[in-house]
């Protein structure tokens, strides 16, 4: 139980700061799709979602898995950890301005690609904002891996509020200065930029920030580049290249699918790209915590590899994550009348994809904790080609049904990605690295959840009264909570807080 305690203490102090970082978009999107609700806004906030669909990618490319190298050989005996962070640290120094200058060179090409319409120059500063954010990674790598959440909550945070600070100072306040003063300075700046173009620069000057943040953690780099150390570390770490790359097809490639493959003009495409993107946000729940617990998870699990009882400890990390996840999944859905207004009233057609979206980051989120043996025995080409697997899923089933079904062929190719992912990484996982995972009750608690969500639907059918179906969902979510109460009383019991009301 202290392990658990621990897993928890630092999902808490990991996810404050990455609910933090989502919850600024979460309250950025309804600033966003209420002001932006005409037809022309749409398409911006279209063309903001696919800017932000590669900057996921290039992440990948720029850290080439690196951080998770770093978490893999610092708890190797044999390896100095001074000399691990001169190594990696340094290998991203040096390879992330190469990067960013190949990013400049093609900046019209790839401008070209996403479709916006002029202002290649955002490529430059969505280049910039990567590669601060990769030269970041290690950093915060030293940070998670000393165990020092309230640090990296810390830095993170503080980074978010400089974001606030600019996110309002480029949409509000420079908009209105130059329309008082239109001699103003920032006049030519300001009328040569479009929103999207100050979001990023928000965010640019955020990166800039947390990398001088870190200043601690990097302060005594050197260049003591441990070649063979190096070799091993990439070695390890490359497979995470194509398993990151291709989790990220998985996760957001879907939005330039949609732009690309519906059967309408780009300009409505990109619409419909804005509606499903904004949707997808109302699975904020689900997401806030699966990042969390990835941030501190990674680090746990190495180092809990070596107990004795490693893989039973492992097994009732997932009985809790999927608790966490069935409660995220019923309070969305049961309180879905009220959270849709987070997302302006042009963007609510889409609706109807936020339960499929909720089920498929669920088995992302169970993806996510089994995938942990292939970590763990050494075996990333395992996790390569499960990651290949789910990208060609995503790719051929958005390819053949988008034309026909849009957003919702979208959805639902995205939930039978993320399935088939969880089920495929279970059934070889047991093979090379069994993990005593109580399936039949795993399995119960998520029937339990779709039956309640089947019984909710029920009635939003049969009445149109928002306060029936509010109580009638406060209800539902009370008899989920009373189920768990029931069957994981005595390990309640034993909890801190909870335990004392039990």
């Amino acid at each position: 139980m202290a392990a658990i305690k621990q897993l928890a203490g630092q999902t808490i102090w990991y996810g404050a700061s990455n609910i933090g970082a989502k919850f600024l978009n979460y309250l950025l999107t309804p600033l966003i799709t209420y002001l932006l609700s005409s037809s022309e806004g749409m398409k911006d906030y279209g063309d903001f979602s696919l800017l932000y669909v590669w900057i996921a990618v290039a992440n990948v490319v720029f850290t080439y898995g690196f951080e998770t190298g770093y978490f893999r050989f610092s708890n190797k005996e044999d390896v100095n950890i001074d000399r691990l962070f001169q190594t990696t640290f340094g290998s991203i120094l040096i390879t992330t301005p190469i990067l960013l200058l190949v990013l400049t060179v093609f900046q019209k090409s790839i401008n070209n690609f996403i479709g916006l319409e002029g202002h290649s120059n955002y490529i430059v500063w969505c280049a910039l904002l990567i590669a601060f954010d990769a030269i970041s990674a290690i950093p915060f790598a030293k940070l998670r891996q000393e165990n020092r959440p309230k640090k990296y909550a810390f830095v993170k945070l503080s980074g978010i509020l400089v974001n606030i600070f600019f996110t309002a100072f480029f949409l509000i306040y420079l908009p209105s200065h130059v329309k008082a003063n239109p001699d103003s300075i920032f006049a030519s700046w300001v009328n040569d930029n479009t929103a999207v173009g100050m979001l990023i620069m928000a965010n640019l000057l955020q990166n800039l920030f947390v990398f001088a943040m870190l200043f601690h953690e990097w302060k005594g780099f050197k260049f003591s580049f441990d070649f063979p150390l190096w070799k091993k570390v990439f070695n390890y770490s490359s497979p995470m290249i194509v398993i990151g790359l291709a989790g990220m097809i998985n996760e957001v490639l879907d939005r330039q699918m949609l732009a690309k493959f519906l059967p309408i003009p780009p300009d409505d495409a990109k619409r419909i790209v804005g509606i499903y993107s904004a949707n997808y946000k109302l699975a904020i729940l689900i997401t806030l915590f699966i990042s969390a617990f990835k941030m501190a998870a990674e680090p746990f699990f190495f180092s809990k590899a070596k107990e004795k009882n490693a893989v039973q400890l492992y097994a009732r990390v997932m009985k809790w994550f999927v608790i966490t996840m069935c409660l995220a999944f019923l309070f969305t859905t049961m309180y879905l009348d009220i959270l849709k207004y987070f997302i302006g009233e042009s963007y609510r057609s889409g609706m109807g994809i936020v339960p499929i979206l909720l089920a498929a980051n669920i088995c992302l989120g169970i993806y996510y904790n089994l995938s942990v043996w292939y970590k763990l025995t050494d075996k990333m080409s395992m996790g390569l080609y499960i990651a290949v697997f789910g990208a060609v899923v995503t790719l051929i089933g958005n390819y053949i049904f988008i034309p026909y079904w849009g957003m919702y062929a979208a959805a639902w190719v995205t939930f039978s990605c993320y399935f088939l992912m969880m089920i495929t990484t279970y059934v070889i996982g047991q093979k090379y690295y069994p993990v005593p995972y109580n399936i039949k009750k795993l399995t119960a608690y998520l029937i339990s959840m779709l039956l309640l969500f089947a019984a909710e639907t029920g009635l939003r059918g049969i009445t149109e009264s928002v306060i029936i179906r509010l109580i009638g969902g406060t209800v539902f979510l009370g008899l989920f909570l009373l189920l768990i109460l029931k069957v994981e009383k005595n390990e309640l019991k034993t909890m801190p807080i909870i335990g004392k009301w039990i």
